[in-house]
Order: structure tokens, then sequence, then C-alpha cells
């Protein structure tokens, strides 16, 4: 599973680990998180994320 990089903060979102803080649990592939997710640092949407 690749992970991807936010454009805005640089966050990495890791599908290893998911994004327990907002009940992603791991294992969860980026194209598998919800519409309205968010990047848990800035708040970006999931169309400024690139693959790393």
């Amino acid at each position: 599973m690749k992970k991807y990089v936010c454009g805005v903060c640089g966050f990495v979102y890791d599908p290893a680990k998911g994004d327990p803080e907002n009940n992603i649990p791991a294992g969860t592939p980026f194209e598998n998180l919800p519409d309205n997710w968010v990047c848990p640092v800035c708040g970006a949407g999931k169309d400024q994320f690139e693959a790393e």
C-alpha cells in the first residue's frame, strides 16, 4: 500500500498506521478513506494528497 503526502503541510498518510484519531483503522488504503476525510494536521482535503 502506498503512502500519501499532504501537499499543504507534508503530513504522510501511512495505510499501515491508519488515522486512529479519526477512527480510520490500520490497514486502510488511502483510496478507501471517506470522501470527507481531511488531513489531521492542516485540514486539507484528499485532493491535496499525492502518492509518495
